[in-house]
């Protein structure tokens, strides 16, 4: 495997909640709580998770779109978590975001090559003739021509919009971008397009990416790991085909379980979660899955909090599960030495 290009150790991302007349502090929003991720160079990690689940929030403070409460994050070996100022302008050229709904995303009143263009301006790239060739170069990239520069945003289909985000994100040749649900505002006929053209410009200009998305038929078809969040906390990370193929967290099954089938008489395993995901205000103790999990086990899932730890004969298919990565085993084995009279 190549090496690391972003790391982020026991990442942490609170938000206050106010209220009364004074606005005071009254709560705390743990968004993203203790997330420990690699993502290496080159390759594309699939981050996936019901709405609410901290998804896009731990992609925008890997970028320094948030400013992280905990932890750390290095990128390329620097540390970045709480760098700011000209020290940070360097790193902006080389970690991009692609947002979410292409429409809000854009300026309305600027027109598409400006906006496309303006990273090149403010990094002092080349001339403002040379900006335009730029320009005009990457709009052919992402499939669309030269004179649309001269347009506005509202002139534009949602899947074109969605291809000025990607060449507004690539115009400076980042080395990692951040595609957080890039299709999800999309028609479906519309999304093959765009998912195709970006994994054709992350072979061509060696990108990173992480993908956020809670659809994971489409993140099967992108990634090469995939990470499975839960109310702020990583409960899964292995290979695509390892994960696809033999899920460990109960989370991860139920969500699997979830897919749409184009054969409806093929039989079906569906595993329907009971309840409702906890609030990230008061979250539950022990493992945050534990009210809602077929399996959970009294007196360990809802008092211990797991580890992301290797299965068994799987070094490299981590889950954050009790059950499934022999704790139980040895806490069960504990309970009875404790239970056996001397």
């Amino acid at each position: 495997m190549s090496e690391p290009l972003v790391v982020a150790k026991d990442l942490v991302k609170q938000f206050p909640v106010r209220g009364g007349v004074f606005q005071r502090q009254i709560a705390t929003v743990n968004a993203v709580a203790g997330v420990d991720l690699t993502i290496h160079k080159g390759e594309t990690v699939g981050l996936v998770g019901e709405s609410g689940c901290g998804k896009s929030t731990l992609g925008r403070a890997l970028v320094r779109l948030l400013e992280p409460t905990s932890g750390t994050v290095t990128f390329d070996g620097q540390d970045i978590t709480h760098i700011t100022g000209k020290k940070l302008k360097p790193f902006r050229k080389r970690a991009q975001f692609i947002f979410q709904d292409p429409y809000s995303s854009l300026d309305p009143r600027t027109q598409v090559g400006k906006s496309i263009g303006e990273g090149l301006k403010l990094h002092g790239v080349s001339s403002k003739k040379d900006r335009e060739a730029r320009v005009n170069e990457m709009l052919e990239l992402v499939g669309l021509e030269p004179s649309h520069s001269g347009r506005y945003p509202h002139e534009f289909s949602g899947g074109q919009r969605q291809r000025i985000g990607l060449a507004r994100a690539l115009i400076l040749n980042p080395d990692f971008v951040v595609a957080d649900e890039p299709v999800s505002a999309l028609d479906v006929s519309v999304q093959a397009q765009v998912l195709n053209l970006l994994k054709d410009l992350q072979s061509e200009l060696d990108l990173t990416l992480l993908f956020v998305a809670h659809n994971l038929a489409v993140v099967e078809h992108m990634s090469d790991r995939v990470a499975v969040m839960y109310l702020g906390r990583i409960v899964e990370i292995t290979d695509r085909e390892q994960l696809y193929r033999a899920p460990l967290h109960p989370y991860t099954e139920a969500l699997l379980s979830a897919i749409p089938m184009p054969d409806p008489d093929r039989p079906r395993n569906r595993q329907l979660l009971q309840g409702e995901v906890p609030s990230p205000i008061d979250p539950p103790p022990g493992c945050y899955f534990h009210p809602r999990c077929p399996i959970a086990q009294e007196g360990l899932c809802d008092v211990e909090t797991p580890e992301l730890l290797p299965g068994p004969d799987r070094s490299t298919h981590l889950a954050a599960c009790h059950l499934r990565t022999g704790k139980a085993a040895t806490y069960q084995a504990n309970s009875s030495t404790e239970a056996t009279p001397s």
